[in-house]
């Protein structure tokens, strides 16, 4: 309790003191307080007050906008600290996020990429804290971004493109390969959209993506040509513009994508083909061929132009090319 009673007498002074005399009172306090035993006399409504801070803070993200999946492992992430560390947050230091973080790690054997998902999911959380005034400088301030191996993600070749869509046998799994492969659009956003979303004329519809943002995407003829024979063939008056391939054709899920989409890379002998996939592939193959990465950005729906880039890799083989054009 001493260490704790210090600690938020420090983190008030941080604004009013420079670094030395921030040293000299610490050096007092430690003086001064080993001489006594401090005991909290409302450690029960201090932890109590963390689940009320916690509820502010996901009530602020969903009004900036994030997904209910979002704020569910925004929760989750912050109780999982909560129960762990058992403070209230206001209290929690610096030194107990390292130890939560490392030992984290240890027990789960997870990856420095979630690990620092954790991080920056604290750092949010805390930096609102700080922002609101419920406590005066983010513990999460000094703990810096956890750094990951760039691993070159896979994307599908022009021929394992091909194989899929001569490997299917229903029109509905064509015409889903096609509009993801065309349009680089999300899973989840595919399976929202409706039949009446589609502009067959201008080969272009309206998605709904992270945010509740809306953006445009577009796809080409073949995309085109293989919608209205999947359209065509239905018999069904469900909306959605996928649905299950059995009654009562209801509107097919991701897992429902997923999973389809699994078995056909089985069968082709094809290493992880997954929705995203298509995604990334799109990305690459746009700037190989120089699209400009901002228009990339745009059609993708992406915030910050980062993200596109851990999209698109560039092909090695296009690296040497430009080395031999431009420089040797």
């Amino acid at each position: 309790m001493n260490e704790r009673l210090m600690a938020e007498i420090l983190q008030a002074m941080l604004q009013h003191l420079d670094n030395s005399k921030m040293m000299f009172l610490k050096q007092v306090l430690e003086l001064v307080l080993s001489h006594y035993t401090v005991e909290s006399i409302d450690e029960t409504c201090r932890k109590e007050d963390s689940k009320g801070l916690i509820d502010k803070f996901i009530s602020a993200k969903r009004i900036e906008g994030c997904s209910e999946k979002s704020l569910k492992y925004y929760r989750s992430t912050i109780d999982s600290l909560v129960s762990s560390v058992d403070k209230s947050v206001t209290c929690i230091l610096t030194e107990d996020l390292r130890l939560y973080l490392t030992e984290y790690q240890s027990k789960r054997q997870s990856s420095r990429v979630t690990i620092d998902n954790i991080r920056r999911i604290l750092s949010s959380f805390f930096s609102w804290l700080e922002d609101e005034d419920y406590i005066v400088k983010s513990p999460v301030r000094r703990i810096h971004k956890v750094k990951t191996a760039k691993n070159v993600k896979e994307t599908f070749t022009d021929e394992e493109l091909e194989k899929m869509r001569d490997e299917c046998d229903e029109l509905r799994d064509l015409a889903m390969i096609d509009l993801l492969s065309s349009t680089g659009m999300r899973v989840g956003e595919m399976v929202l959209l409706n039949k009446e979303d589609i502009d067959f004329s201008e080969r272009e519809c309206v998605v709904l993506g992270k945010g509740s943002k809306e953006r445009i995407v577009y796809f080409d003829a073949r995309s085109k040509l293989h919608l209205q024979q999947y359209l065509d063939s239905r018999t069904d008056d469900n909306p959605a513009l996928f649905v299950s391939l059995r009654a009562p054709y209801e509107r097919i899920t991701i897992g429902g994508v997923e999973c389809r989409f699994r078995e056909i890379g089985k069968r082709l002998d094809i290493h992880k083909v997954h929705p995203h996939k298509f995604r990334r592939t799109l990305a690459t193959v746009a700037i190989d061929k120089g699209m400009p990465i901002e228009q990339l950005q745009q059609l993708l729906g992406h915030q910050r132009i980062d993200t596109t880039l851990h999209y698109a890799m560039v092909k090695q083989s296009n690296v040497k090319a430009a080395h031999r054009k431009y420089i040797g």
